[in-house]
Formats: C-alpha cells, structure tokens, sequence
C-alpha cells in the first residue's frame, strides 16, 4: 500500500505524505528547500493560527466567507493550538522570500480540518486565506508572534529579574566590596550599589523594549498584494486588529501606512537590535558574578554563587558556576 496520496495544484500533481494535512504547495516548499532542517519557530506558527482565526471571524462578519466556513475554520485553528501543531508545519525557515509557503502550510492544513468539521470543502485560499495575502499575513504574523513573546516572557521575565536583584541589593547593604576599573583596585562601594547598577541597567533595556511596543503592535494586515489592499473588504483591517486584540489580550491596531509594513521590516529590525543590546547586559551582569565569585583560593572570592554541578572529570572538588 502506498504510504502518500496524490495531491494538485496550479502546477500539476505532487505525490504527498497519505497521512499529512498539508497540501500540494506545502509539499512542493519541502521539497524545494531542503535547507537547514529547521523549522519555523512554535512561536511564529502561533501566531499564524492565531490571525486565521481573527481573519475568519472577520470574513463572517462582513460576510465574505459562510457562517459555517468561519465556523469550522475557528474550530479548526483552534484545534490545531490545543496540541501538538507543529508537527503539521515541514517548510524550512529557509523558503520563499514573502513566506508565502508558510502562509499556504497553514492554508492547506487548516482548510483540511475544517473541511472534515464541515462535510464540504472549504478552500485553502478562497476561505482560509480569503481578504489575505502571504504580502501582509506575514509580516503582521511577524509583529504578532514578537509582540506576544515580548508580553508573555521577555518582559514579564525582566520584570522579575529586577525584583530579585533589588531584593538582594537590600540583603547585601552593609557589605563593603572593592570597585575595579580595568580590573584594578579603585574606590569601595558598597554591594547594593553595584546590584542596583545592574537593576538600572535592565530597567532601561525594559524600557526601551516598551517603547517599541506601539510600533510592534501596528499591523499590515489589509494591505494584501504590497500595500494596495485589493481583495480585502474595506474594513477588513480594521475588523481585523479588533479580532486579533480580542483573542489576544494584546492590543493591536493596523498600520497608518501598509505600504511601508509590507515594504520593510524596520520595526522588527529595531527589536532585534534592542533584544541583542539586553543580551549584552545579561553578559555583563553575568561576567560580574563569574568575576566576584573567581577562586576560592586563587580568586577575587568576594561572593560565593551555590555549587550545582561538579565543574571538572579530572580535578575533584571543583564547581564551575552555571
């Protein structure tokens, strides 16, 4: 017994996994850029379904797409985000320049399954995708899944992170250390200043992550074929962010000008400068430990981080911190 199934597209037919949700156009991506074996992050997929959804919701509204097709699309989408999605999305991070064939995977495996909800076909593009093209619906699945990371984790992480250290700073006070410039000796502070350094520190990166978060939260979707929005109802944009902002708890808005979110990706540019500017004040929070903690012997050995795992195979008794 044959172990795919014969799908078809625009292109002709293309033999498919039997068992796989996808369709033709996904399958052709998998076999066209067989590149680094990496898929798209869980993150990014997410926020994909999440925007079918709204999109679907949309389109009933303003009645593009039938009651029962929006139906089965939400309850598909939503489906898919109650297990294990991923095992649905093959394409490679590596693909078409607008990410068309991610947009066409979550096209195909969604219409799929609604499509068994329904008892009919319902249309990858003409229902899924409809008011959408892969020009808008991936770069505001772009600003999505980063605006939610950035809610959900990064920030709330942050957040935390300066909790604890001003916690310690308070515990730490009476301690007397020896500032070092270059590594050599220079004034004494005290241990709380050089924690509280660290807070502020993070409590700008926090800031300034912030501070991106309007523009983040600005959507193309609506702009469909490079900013025009033909295809797209009217107040599909509009609908659309309320939808999103509704399933989301995040609030988002379209764009004031889509040409230039289809355009570019400057937003998404500028929060991964800033991200790396973070990072580069984790390293240096974290060399500040390795630093005050070096010895116990031969070492500056003015703090001790806890012992949790064995630091050598060769010198017993050694701990590495970690």
């Amino acid at each position: 017994m044959s172990n795919t199934r014969i799908e078809r597209d625009s292109m002709g037919e293309l033999q498919v996994p039997a068992e796989a949700l996808y369709g033709a156009q996904t399958q052709r991506a998998v076999n066209n850029f067989p590149i680094s074996h990496q898929r798209m992050p869980a993150q990014f997929v997410r926020a994909l379904i999440l925007a079918k959804i709204a999109a679907a919701k949309v389109n009933v509204d303003l009645k593009q797409i039938s009651e029962g097709q929006g139906k089965a699309i939400v309850d598909a989408a939503q489906g898919l985000l109650e297990g294990d999605f991923m095992q649905h999305f093959p394409v490679d991070i590596f693909q078409t320049g607008s990410g068309t064939s991610s947009n066409m995977n979550a096209n195909e495996v969604i219409a799929t399954l609604a499509s068994r909800l329904l008892g009919e076909v319902v249309n990858p593009n003409d229902h899924v995708n409809c008011g959408q093209s892969s020009n808008d619906i991936i770069p505001t699945t772009i600003h999505v899944s980063a605006a939610l990371v950035l809610h959900e984790q990064t920030l709330p992480g942050l957040l935390h992170l300066v909790q604890v250290i001003e916690q310690k700073a308070t515990q730490v006070h009476p301690f007397i250390k020896t500032g070092r410039t270059h590594l050599m000796d220079a004034m004494p502070v005290r241990m709380s200043q050089v924690l509280d350094g660290w807070a502020q520190q993070l409590k700008a990166n926090i800031g300034h992550l912030q501070d991106l978060l309007p523009s983040l939260q600005a959507l193309a979707q609506g702009g469909t074929a490079v900013g025009t929005g033909i295809n797209a109802h009217p107040e599909f944009a509009a609908r659309f962010s309320q939808r999103l902002s509704q399933l989301t708890q995040v609030q988002f808005t379209p764009g004031k000008n889509l040409f230039a979110l289809i355009g570019s990706q400057d937003t998404a540019v500028a929060v991964s400068g800033q991200l790396k500017a973070t990072a580069v004040s984790l390293m240096k929070i974290a060399n500040d430990l390795r630093w005050m903690n070096s010895g116990p012997l031969a070492g500056l050995g003015e703090i001790e981080l806890e012992g949790l795992q064995p630091g050598s195979s060769i010198m017993p008794g050694k701990v590495n911190p970690v």
